[in-house]
């Protein structure tokens, strides 16, 4: 009972996400084709956000709920490993013709299909947490 309000919060998530036309492949066909506006519009709005809640979680020194101060860490900018992430991600996404993000959402809708590339998300994971340790971070 105490998880329900991650549920309800996902739920209209996923309605934001499928009103917005996120989950549509002809938005991500149209966005990969620089047809459109739409998604890079939708995603550069996510991304400044994002950089918002960031800097305001650096700036006010905002703690959990537990009273814990919150430490965001310091990557280094090695441009190699956000190209070549980049590139594999990049290349699934126009491959499937659909985000991670929305596969949940997909699978509420009745596209059965997307149950592949769930079960090759977590097998992708999984195996990357098998291999991480030999990886160079």
């Amino acid at each position: 009972m105490k998880y329900i309000k991650f549920l309800v919060l996902g739920i209209l998530f996923g309605l934001v996400m499928a009103k917005a036309e996120i989950i549509s492949w002809y938005r991500i066909y149209e966005m990969f084709n620089f047809d459109s506006f739409h998604m890079y519009g939708i995603i550069g709005s996510a991304v400044i956000l994002g950089s918002i809640g960031v800097q305001v979680l650096k700036r006010q020194n905002i703690k959990s709920k537990y009273g814990e101060e919150l430490h965001l860490s310091e990557k280094s900018m090695s441009i190699p490993r956000y190209l070549f992430g980049g590139i594999i991600f990049g290349l699934g996404w126009a491959l499937v013709g659909a985000c991670p993000g929305p596969m949940f959402v997909l699978i509420g809708y009745g596209y059965l299909p997307i149950l592949v590339v769930l079960l090759g998300a977590l097998l992708g994971t999984f195996i990357y947490g098998i291999v991480r340790n030999r990886l160079p971070h």
